[in-house]
């Protein structure tokens, strides 16, 4: 090391001639008492520095300083570099007040000069001192570093740096996030946490510096912050009054999120899986819903589906886990799932209901006892769902509910798993229904939706069946009525909200109704538990409150006397499940005679209830449980107390409603197979007229009166009551009996059938000759105008060319018309 230096280079000798009156205070200056012989910015550097460091910077010479700055700013990069040099030497001797003025002197030629062209050479100077004062171990030189390296982190730089390097500030503030210095610990956080802030800030927003989104840097960012804010009380940002280190470190993490373009924020999720992961803070999960909330806050809208995907591979990643990891996972996915929703459409909406659905299977299959914590998984699995569907419109809900249907297990797959597994997928069905508001029956249950619902509603397990009512109810309920129904009574329902269906619903009544109402007969036989029979009932309550009119009643009423008829024709069923049946079938009576305002109807029930309560109270509600209930002693056959079809059908027609589908129609049966279409065909409606004539050949018969009136909307056809004379009583004596009626029944049934399933060749020789008279009948009439026609046609001709020969015009007339003369 040379014992003697000279304080100017060659190339500065003429500015030694600027002034003699200053003293080089650098002993080991060779100049001496020669001032003359220093540069004028290392003189005007050295006079910024007082006597006495506790004085603080010499404003007056700083002013000097600036301004030589200004006006030779080819001079900075010296400057600067002679000002790091006296930093260091001063750090090295302990003297930090005077590398805090060589600091603070720094800032205020940045803060000037940040529009010179030659920045770029200061601060280079200008960071390695910020390095210089980080690496030493005094806290207030790292606080006081921070602090200049956030203000030129906030100075928009004119031309880009190629060659800048942020690793040792992004290692070295994060270390000051984890800080545990006893006295300035918080005040060395807040300033590490400021420091991140400020190396994203000047790094994100140009794209020529190096890269932060890197992992390397990205596993020391991310995990600092979730370190200062976990220490915290997790109060948001807008209500926190004082700026702690939680707080700031969450403001950082929000502007870091929304910095994040599609492909960097697998770079911010990544390390903060890593983080909740090695810190176990996924159990409890309040600080990771506190934290992914922010990150779906604070991401670009369109970016949202990539935080909900990458948390679902997560949870595909931790399929060993316990089940509170998991449960914690899958809440927090139904708490950020609906932000996410409002983004999704199409297939990626579709995408995030099958991993759903997926780890559902996964975890069925994977547990051969559903334990409780394993069920809490599923519920918050199901949750999730829900929450996603809630927050998509009304098309998209169909569309995944149908999606969810076409899952579920087949009725043929018998196994413990698949039937664990249909009631899963069918309560995730029932979350999403839940959220679904009812408009149009027609749009809420299309046919590839509701066949193969019906087919679960004749599932052999209850608890199957018993969520495919409610999935029915949830989708049919459209004025809350749900609840009100709940309970079977014979009383009226003060609380019922009633609105009259749309043309559209009864035409989906006529066309699915027949479904519907199967399936609910055949659901009510397969179990005599009070809760499932409950459930039946209250589907079939919503069903006749939502879509009874004059239009539809018959078919209500036949659907009531299938319910009876089962109970009292089926040899398998218990004394109280047949006593159940009679009593919702009564009060199904009483609420549709309510409903659709049929005071004849109403008074019938009256009677028939009054009778059971003088002689068969169990065939009025409430339901009798078969475990509570002796049955030994109750008397089931009581015919006359059943509803009677024949007394149905004069109450209507009393009423001045039409009957005819009542009176013709048979009740509906058990173990039906479902049509698709319209359930009563118009072979129904001709056998009917067969079965009086006799004749397979009276097909083509037209009713004028009875088509015209049935076929209007809204009219039906008034048959006013007989008179009860002589000649009443005798057409009433010479009814056919009952054994008569049978043999009239099968005879339709077996017409019917021929129609359904005979052979075209078949139905067509039995109609071959009326086609045939009539079909010769209109060739004969087609041929005689024929040649009427061809016969006039002929005269015409004749006619016009007369004329034409007798009119002939000149020809400059055809050539020229008047119309086109000028």
């Amino acid at each position: 090391m040379a014992l003697i230096s000279c304080c100017f280079k060659p190339l500065e000798l003429p500015e030694f001639l600027d002034s003699f009156a200053q003293k080089c205070t650098d002993p080991s200056c060779c100049c001496g008492c020669c001032s003359a012989l220093r540069p004028r910015y290392k003189r005007l550097v050295d006079n910024i520095f007082p006597v006495n460091p506790e004085d603080g910077l010499v404003k007056s010479n700083m002013e000097k300083l600036t301004f030589y700055s200004l006006s030779s700013p080819d001079k900075l990069d010296r400057i600067g570099e002679y000002l790091y040099q006296k930093a260091t030497k001063d750090i090295n001797r302990k003297r930090y007040k005077l590398a805090e003025i060589a600091m603070e002197a720094m800032d205020l030629l940045l803060q000037a000069c940040h529009a010179q062209t030659t920045l770029n050479l200061f601060v280079e100077s200008f960071l390695r001192m910020v390095q210089k004062l980080l690496e030493d171990s005094n806290p207030n030189l790292k606080i006081m570093a921070t602090n200049s390296f956030v203000k030129f982190a906030n100075i928009n730089e004119d031309t880009p740096s190629y060659h800048r390097r942020y690793d040792f500030f992004i290692s070295k503030f994060s270390s000051m996030c984890h800080s545990d210095s006893q006295d300035l610990r918080e005040s060395l956080r807040l300033a590490g946490i400021k420091g991140l802030q400020g190396v994203i800030r000047k790094t994100v927003s140009d794209d020529l510096v190096e890269n932060i989104w890197e992992a390397q840097h990205m596993e020391k960012i991310v995990p600092s912050l979730l370190f200062n804010m976990q220490s915290g009380d997790l109060t948001p940002v807008e209500d926190a009054t004082n700026v702690t280190p939680p707080v700031l470190a969450e403001e950082v993490l929000r502007e870091l999120v929304g910095r994040a373009s599609f492909g960097h924020i697998r770079s911010v999720l990544k390390p903060l899986l890593t983080h909740l992961d090695r810190h176990e803070l996924w159990v409890p999960n309040t600080f990771a819903i506190h934290t992914f909330r922010i990150v779906m806050i604070s991401i670009q809208p369109q970016y949202s589906y990539t935080v909900v995907e990458t948390l679902m591979q997560h949870l595909d990643n931790n399929f060993k886990s316990s089940p509170k990891t998991r449960t914690s996972l899958a809440v927090v996915l139904s708490k950020i799932i609906a932000i996410a929703a409002g983004e999704s459409v199409g297939p990626s909406a579709l995408d995030i209901i099958n991993n759903l659905l997926t780890h559902l299977r996964t975890s069925v299959s994977t547990t051969t006892e559903i334990t409780a914590e394993e069920s809490q998984y599923q519920e918050a699995l199901i949750n999730a769902l829900g929450e996603f569907a809630n927050h998509h419109p009304d098309y998209q809900k169909i569309e995944i509910m149908l999606f969810i249907m076409n899952t579920v297990p087949d009725l043929s797959k018998k196994s413990k798993g698949d039937q664990m597994l249909q009631n899963i997928l069918l309560k995730s069905l029932l979350k999403v229904g839940n959220q679904y508001s009812t408009v149009s029956f027609e749009k809420a249950f299309p046919a590839s939706f509701l066949q193969p619902l019906l087919r679960m509603a004749r599932a052999p397990h209850d608890p199957t069946r018993m969520i495919v009512m409610q999935i029915l109810q949830a989708l049919l309920d459209r004025h809350q009525n749900e609840h009100v129904l709940s309970s079977v009574s014979v009383k009226p329902y003060p609380a019922l909200s009633q609105e009259p269906p749309s043309r559209s619903d009864i035409i989906f009544t006529h066309k699915y109704g027949a479904n519907i109402m199967q399936a609910l007969i055949d659901s009510m036989a397969l179990s005599d538990r009070v809760d499932a029979l409950s459930a039946s009932y209250n589907t079939a309550a919503l069903l006749i409150v939502e879509m009874s009119c004059s239009e539809t009643v018959q078919e209500f009423l036949l659907f009531i006397l299938g319910i009876q008829q089962v109970a009292s024709t089926v040899d398998t069923l218990g004394a109280a499940h047949r006593c159940n049946l009679h009593a919702i079938a009564i009060a199904l009576l009483v609420l549709i005679s309510r409903v659709s305002g049929i005071n004849n109807l109403l008074e019938y029930a009256q009677k028939i209830i009054e009778a059971r309560r003088d002689e068969a109270t169990y065939y009025l509600p409430p339901l009798m449980d078969p475990k509570k209930v002796s049955t030994k002693n109750l008397n089931l056959s009581l015919p006359h107390l059943s509803i009677d079809k024949l007394a149905l059908g004069e109450c209507m027609q009393n009423a001045g409603m039409d009957a005819q589908r009542l009176n013709t129609g048979a009740p509906y049966m058990l173990n039906q197979t479902d049509n698709p279409g319209h359930r009563h065909s118009w072979v129904d409606s001709v056998s009917a007229h067969m079965t009086q004539r006799n004749s397979s050949a009276d097909l083509t018969v037209y009713n004028g009166d009875v088509d015209s009136v049935n076929s209007s909307p809204g009219l039906c056809k008034k048959i006013l009551s007989p008179e009860y004379n002589f000649d009443a009583m005798k057409r009433a004596l010479a009814e056919p009996t009952e054994a008569v009626k049978r043999e009239q029944r099968e005879k339709q049934l077996q017409i019917v059938r021929t129609f359904r399933e005979g052979e075209f060749d078949d139905l067509m020789r039995r109609t071959e000759p009326k086609h045939d008279l009539i079909q010769n009948r209109l060739n004969e009439l087609f041929n005689s105008l024929a040649v009427e026609r061809q016969i006039t046609q002929s005269d015409n001709k004749t006619a016009q060319l007369q004329a034409n020969n007798n009119n002939e015009k000149p020809v400059y007339e055809t050539k020229f018309p008047e119309l086109f003369y000028y």
